[in-house]
């Protein structure tokens, strides 16, 4: 259909909730069938630039001079509300290949295959701006909205439906008018710029009109066509051909001296190939098979892949990659079929090392497909092929199929942990080999500042940092160099791929506990528990003794508690995880004590990471009292199980926060657990003093303002108390004149009218005399 025939609108940004950023316009019916169009055919809508978009009837009562546009087709197509837009019936094609680019939350967290699960149904042209809003309006072939934000919401959680992707990239099919516009298909491939992909689906050779009927002969005679008025593509009958498995390594291999961190696993993994590859006959002598199957197990971005490759490569063997991700988003018999290619790949020549990358994807634990059987199979045989070893990668171990775990599988496992700071310092200075540096770069500070960060993540830094250094430079002729100021300003800007998605973490904004005033014995409670444990571990081996794995901070409402793990967080440089009740209980059984699990598991890849239970009284109540079915008492079981179980927290320290203590399970209260109990009391005259001054910081007082008398005079009121008085008392002034320059006395005496202390003297009592007990 030709692009040039259409009409000059006026466009309406539409306000039906149901449309929002779905890339919709709505037209007047007689509009549609002047463009010789059916509902939810593409078009294309030109105004400062074009674009494309579904078309659909507009309301009752929309004039046929009048386009409706949602708020991402307005933005694509660059107009405002009332400008002209042109609207022309456009041809649309199934796109092989879209690239997209995206935040770097969506790209460190969500899989390829699901993006191209919420996209698919979409039509765009290459520099749109989609959302990832399922196309749930019209019937779309292949598609799945209630899978599409499933995987959405277990991938960036609550955030997804204001994420946006945009296509820096879209290939059409072989034969395709140039001017159609793609659609995201179940065959197109949609891969992250520089990230992943799904891998080769069917590349489509024939294209029609959404909602059109005509079809590919292939797919008419098979019956599949779409339904008239619904959404169809035509594409090739025949299944994805599997692509080529390509060897590894692409690229030079790391050398493994500079593989910091993982001196260890190195060193075991290269033991290992080396009986396998050079001596088999040792083991057979010995009565061992020569076959060798390997997990390889970390946090994301740790170097699983790059420790394989550089191990085998020092052992002279090539590698042969699967990545299961790619493999598992395509048709089983094609999945099948790239599983037996890698492994008569694998097989053919010794030695050789089979690789399977992110294995969970393909293998998962949780109602594994059928394909899995016959991958299993496939491994089988390649693990039982003389010169040939098994390998694979997970960063979630428990997500895989215990059935990999067999003897005649994958029988050993290897860990990859966390870097240190003195390991980041050194993988910084690995990764900044040859780049200009200034004399006075410090990376041993910048290492210290980066908790929780990986090797993967350390390279995002670097590519950040060079960014900033190239902007500060700009076209100045002096030679480029890499400063202190350039690294540490990367490292607000670089999220770690430990904290991309699951439980809130709290930033501290720069507040140390230099800056808490008064609360002297508090303070240095919480650096003796918290913060020598992280900063010393080696006094504590010398003392043979274990640090606390956890504190209990009780107190009065309003006095601070939140307050002080803020600066907590600021003086460690700790990564903290802050967990409220909504998120971890949940009325299905196992999922709350999955929550907890996966929270722990999280944190400790952030390690040093500090875990804040918040109100942890309605949290872990004392069990056996409570009326929810027992979710609470199943929460406190994982909560006791992951504080002393089997495997140890390094690193970890949780911090409970309630002003009900006695109301928390005794279990969790006893040494070993939340050992220690830190008491938070109100502020006395002093420390309320400190905090009206540090609250009226940025507020210009009268020359008759005292705030040391007017502390003295704040008896039972908390430190949010005291900042509410000011903020109050500024109010007060602007109700007296909107032209107020300063906060007097009388405004403060009128503000105390209105906030009242809301310390109760029972209550105070009661934590008092707690504190007394304990």
């Amino acid at each position: 259909m030709s692009a040039a025939v259409g009409l000059d609108l006026f466009a309406r940004l539409g306000t039906s909730a149901g449309d929002s950023r779905r890339g919709v316009v709505r037209l007047h019916p007689e509009v549609i069938m002047a463009l010789g169009l059916e509902a939810w055919d593409a078009v294309r809508v030109t105004g400062v630039r074009a674009t494309a978009a579904l078309v659909a009837p507009a309301p009752a009562l929309t004039g046929s001079s009048t386009a409706i546009l949602d708020e991402t087709t307005m933005i694509n197509a660059g107009l405002v509300d009332g400008a002209t837009v042109r609207v022309n019936a456009t041809s649309v094609a199934a796109a092989r290949q879209v690239e997209l680019s995206g935040s770097r939350l969506a790209v460190g967290a969500l899989p390829a295959e699901t993006l191209r699960l919420a996209l698919i149904g979409k039509v765009l042209l290459t520099g749109d701006t989609l959302s990832l809003l399922p196309q749930d309006l019209a019937p779309v072939p292949g598609a799945d909205a209630v899978r599409a934000r499933q995987g959405l919401a277990a991938a960036l959680g609550g955030t997804w439906t204001t994420e946006t992707v945009t296509v820096t990239a879209a290939d059409p099919p072989a034969g395709a008018d140039p001017a159609s516009a793609l659609m995201v298909t179940s065959t197109t491939i949609v891969r992250w710029r520089n990230g992943t992909s799904t891998g080769t689906g069917a590349a489509p050779d024939a294209s029609a009109r959404p909602g059109s009927r005509e079809t590919s002969s292939a797919t008419a005679a098979s019956g599949s066509g779409a339904a008239s008025g619904g959404l169809s593509v035509a594409a090739s009958e025949a299944p994805a051909a599997p692509a080529p498995v390509a060897e590894m390594p692409a690229e030079p291999a790391v050398a493994v001296a500079d593989l910091v961190g993982q001196a260890e696993p190195a060193r075991r993994l290269g033991e290992w190939f080396d009986l396998v590859f050079q001596r088999p006959e040792l083991l057979e002598r010995l009565g061992a098979a020569p076959r060798l199957g390997v997990l390889v197990s970390g946090p994301e971005g740790a170097g699983k892949t790059t420790l394989v490759r550089s191990v085998a490569a020092d052992e002279q063997a090539r590698v042969v990659r699967l990545d299961a991700p790619a493999v598992a988003a395509i048709e089983a018999g094609a999945a099948a079929a790239r599983v037996r290619e890698a492994v008569d790949d694998a097989t053919a020549s010794a030695p050789t090392v089979l690789l399977v990358t992110d294995a969970e994807a393909l293998l998962p634990a949780a109602d594994p497909p059928p394909l899995s059987t016959l991958v299993l199979e496939a491994l089988r045989r390649a693990a039982g092929t003389p010169g040939t070893a098994l390998v694979v990668t997970s960063s979630r171990a428990e997500a895989l199929d215990p059935r990999l775990r067999g003897a005649d599988l994958v029988d050993r496992e290897l860990t990859l942990p966390a870097p240190s700071d003195r390991d980041r310092a050194e993988l910084l200075r690995v990764l900044l080999r040859g780049v200009p540096l200034a004399k006075d770069v410090d990376l041993a500070s910048v290492g210290a500042r980066t908790p929780g960060f990986v090797a993967g993540d350390l390279v995002a830094l670097r590519r950040e940092a060079a960014v900033r250094a190239a902007l500060r430079v700009g076209r100045a002729d002096e030679d480029p160099t890499l400063q202190t100021e350039d690294l540490l300003g990367a490292v607000s800007s670089v999220r770690p791929a430990s904290l991309s998605s699951g439980s809130q973490t709290l930033s501290s904004g720069g507040l140390t506990l230099d800056r808490v005033g008064d609360m002297v014995e508090t303070k240095q409670a919480l650096t003796e528990t918290i913060l020598w444990p992280l900063r010393y571990p080696d006094s504590f081996a010398r003392l043979g003794v274990s640090p606390p794995r956890g504190v209990l901070l009780y107190g009065p409402p309003g006095c601070g508690k939140t307050f002080l793990v803020r600066a907590l967080a600021g003086t460690g440089s700790l990564n903290v995880f802050v967990v409220k009740g909504a998120e971890v209980l949940d009325k299905f059984v196992g999922e709350s004590e999955r929550a907890v699990r996966t929270l722990f598991r999280r944190a400790a890849a952030a390690a040093p990471a500090l875990v804040f239970l918040d109100e942890i009284d309605a949290l872990a109540p004392r069990r056996g009292g409570s009326t929810d079915a027992g979710v609470s008492d199943r929460v406190v079981a994982a909560l006791l199980t992951e504080l002393d179980g089997a495997e140890p927290l390094r690193d970890v320290v949780v911090l409970g926060a309630t002003n009900r203590p006695e109301l928390i399970d005794p279990a969790l209260l006893r040494p070993g657990r939340l050992e220690r109990r830190v008491y938070v009391p109100p502020p006395d005259a002093a420390a309320r003093a400190d905090i009206l001054r540090a609250s009226a910081r940025d507020t210009p007082l009268a020359d008759d303002v005292d705030l040391d008398a007017l502390a003295e005079d704040l008896d039972r009121y908390s430190a949010a108390d005291c900042a509410a008085l000011v903020r109050e008392a500024a109010l007060t002034a602007m109700r007296t004149s909107l032209e107020s320059t300063e906060v007097s006395a009388d405004d403060l005496a009128t503000a105390r009218e209105a906030v009242k202390p809301s310390l109760d003297p029972r209550q105070l009592a009661e934590l008092e005399a707690y504190a007394g007990e304990n």
